[in-house]
C-alpha cells in the first residue's frame, strides 16, 4: 500500500484499488490485463497504471515523503504484483 495526503494505491488478493482525492476506483484481477509502475520525473512519486482488459488505462500518482519511502514501496510492489498477477 502506498498513501499520501490525497491519493493511495492498494494491491491485494482482490485486485488493485486507487483513491484519488476521495474518488475510489477498484479493479478486480479478472479485469486487469497488466499493472505497471515507475518513479515520477522528480524521483519522489510513485506512478501506477492499471491496463484494463479492454485496453483502457487508469493511473494514480502517490507522493512519497522521500526517496527512501519510494524505494520501500518499490521493494514491496514487485513481489506482491508477482504473487497476485504472475506473468503469463
Amino acid at each position: 500500500m502506498a498513501v499520501d495526503r490525497h491519493n493511495s494505491v492498494v494491491v491485494d488478493s482482490a485486485g488493485v484499488a486507487f483513491e484519488d482525492h476521495g474518488h475510489l476506483a477498484e479493479f478486480p484481477w479478472r479485469e486487469i490485463r497488466s499493472v505497471h509502475y515507475k518513479a515520477g520525473p522528480n524521483g519522489r512519486t510513485l506512478m501506477v497504471a492499471v491496463i484494463h482488459l479492454d485496453s483502457r488505462v487508469y493511473e494514480c500518482v502517490v507522493d512519497a515523503k522521500g526517496r527512501d519511502q519510494l524505494g520501500q514501496w518499490f521493494a514491496v510492489l514487485a513481489p506482491v504484483l508477482g504473487y497476485y498477477k504472475p506473468l503469463a
